[in-house]
């Protein structure tokens, strides 16, 4: 072999390296990036756990959601003296403390509690101007709609089974 050849040889086994150790790098650069991206997203994707929240008119971002575990020991009876309200029965079982508190700093023509959950959960919110409870809005979810006041509502996510705790989301939104 001459040495013309060799040198082609080495050229060419010396490029086929190179562009395959440039292809592995890239990749490895385009998962790592990714993987940060994806991470960061799904970071600030998570609701957070029995989460407070103080919201003013056209709020963002809509829905605001927060999450945590339905249920406890006390029936909703006794969180509201009543069996049922004009948005529906008070039934179920909740904690003592309510799971959420929300400040509406102004009056809002329309506005929607969504809680969502894999088992059927029911909801109480106190507030300005009374109680109100609620079973199965959309499906087996509760929720609660229409004009509310400026002030503080403490707000309960109850299950049917005493000491029986469902995780759940709580969706709130000015969208109709």
């Amino acid at each position: 072999m001459s040495s013309i050849t060799r040198r082609v040889l080495c050229n060419q086994t010396f490029n086929t390296v190179l562009n395959q150790t440039l292809k592995l790098s890239f990749l490895l650069v385009t998962v790592a990036v990714t993987s940060v991206i994806n991470t960061h997203v799904r970071a600030q994707e998570v609701p957070p756990i029995f989460g407070d929240v103080t919201i003013g008119q056209k709020f963002a971002p809509d829905p605001i959601t927060v999450r945590g575990m339905s249920g406890g020991e006390i029936s909703g009876r006794q969180i509201t003296n009543s069996r049922e309200t004009p948005t529906g029965p008070c039934a179920g079982y909740f904690d003592e403390k309510p799971d959420h508190t929300i400040e509406l700093k102004n009056r809002f023509e329309y506005l929607k509690l969504q809680v969502q959950s894999p088992a059927d959960t029911t909801l109480i919110v106190k507030g300005p101007g009374g109680s109100w409870c609620n079973d199965d809005l959309n499906g087996k979810n509760p929720g609660l709609v229409g004009e509310w006041l400026p002030g503080i509502y403490n707000v309960w996510i109850g299950s049917y089974r005493k000491n029986s705790y469902i995780p759940y989301t709580l969706q709130i939104t000015e969208v109709k």
